[in-house]
């Protein structure tokens, strides 16, 4: 199932050799744990908060790295002591941050409650990760994958697709937070990455179709391919005009937060070497691992802990 794993070391060098680029959001995370998620107007006791590295676009640049691969990222952090905080985050993973840009203001910052059950609402000032812009993309030469997410302006999105298009580059977008996506940059799109609720906001009229027509109706649009995650469910993708399944790991989840982001940067990560049918169980693997721990880098497993992972199940 897992291709390559006797690779020469002439073609070990050359996977090495393939730069995943990603572009994105950075944040300081503030994370609480309760006993239940407050409804609307209730106030509820938390436990000690936790303040650790975050972001979409930072997440999956950890997750990449970690998985093996390697990494420059393309940000903006702000002028305050979370900017340093975070750029020597990255840089602990082996991350290249020259592009990770510091901007006169607040860094972008999330604050997540957790419930018992691992499950979480979060709410995200963008701060400076408004200002990254088309300027800030840097030369190409080397990659071979960039992978985007909507917690920057979506005209910066749009132009980083195009710039990769035109050099040949893998684009990943993973459309999340949820947002409207026109056709012409989907197009643009070899691999888009959803959990359920982002699917449904771009199927619209569809959205109450079942998941396979939802995603035979949004190839439609122009992503090479589709992968969705589904939790507990696990993962169904989009290839060829084929739905696939992937079964989820059984863990017992402490905090779901950045197992979605972890998910996207190991597949990414993978899919230098594999098939996407074997980079989405790998990857299935990296967000178990990811929910076993509180945080969202912090939580985020290294290669030997996901290969550990892999061994010991029978699928």
């Amino acid at each position: 199932m897992f291709l390559r794993r006797s690779l020469s070391e002439a073609q070990l060098c050359l996977v090495e050799r393939r730069m995943i680029l990603v572009a994105g959001s950075i944040n300081i995370d503030f994370a609480v744990q309760v006993q239940a998620l407050p409804a609307p107007g209730e106030t509820v006791m938390g436990s000690a908060y936790l303040v650790s590295p975050g972001g979409k676009g930072a997440n999956q640049a950890v997750a990449c790295a970690r998985a093996g691969a390697p990494v420059q990222f393309v940000g903006c952090a702000g002028s305050d002591a979370y900017g340093d905080q975070l750029r020597e985050a990255l840089q602990s993973d082996g991350i290249d941050t020259t592009s990770l840009r510091r901007v006169d203001g607040q860094t972008g910052a999330a604050f997540v409650t957790v419930g018992s059950d691992g499950e979480n609402t979060i709410a995200v000032a963008s701060g400076v990760n408004q200002a990254l812009r088309e300027a800030d993309l840097p030369e190409l030469n080397g990659v071979t994958h960039l992978i985007l997410q909507l917690e920057i302006p979506l005209e910066t999105v749009r132009a980083f697709a195009q710039a990769a298009r035109r050099a040949g580059v893998h684009v990943t977008l993973n459309a999340a937070p949820a947002h409207p996506l026109d056709d012409e940059l989907l197009g643009l799109v070899d691999l888009l990455i959803v959990n359920a609720g982002e699917l449904e906001a771009l199927c619209g009229a569809q959205a109450g179709a079942g998941l396979e027509y939802q995603l035979e109706v949004l190839s439609g649009r122009g992503p090479k391919a589709i992968v969705v995650t589904l939790g507990a469910d696990g993962a169904a993708f989009w290839t060829n005009g084929r739905c696939h399944r992937s079964a989820a790991f059984a863990v017992q989840a402490v905090d779901t937060t950045g197992a979605g982001d972890t998910f996207v940067g190991v597949l990414v990560a993978a899919l230098r070497h594999m098939d996407l049918t074997a980079a989405v169980q790998r990857a299935s693997a990296a967000a178990a691992l990811a929910c076993t721990q509180r945080g969202a880098q912090i939580s985020m497993p290294r290669l030997s802990a996901i290969e550990r992972l892999l061994a010991s199940t029978v699928r």
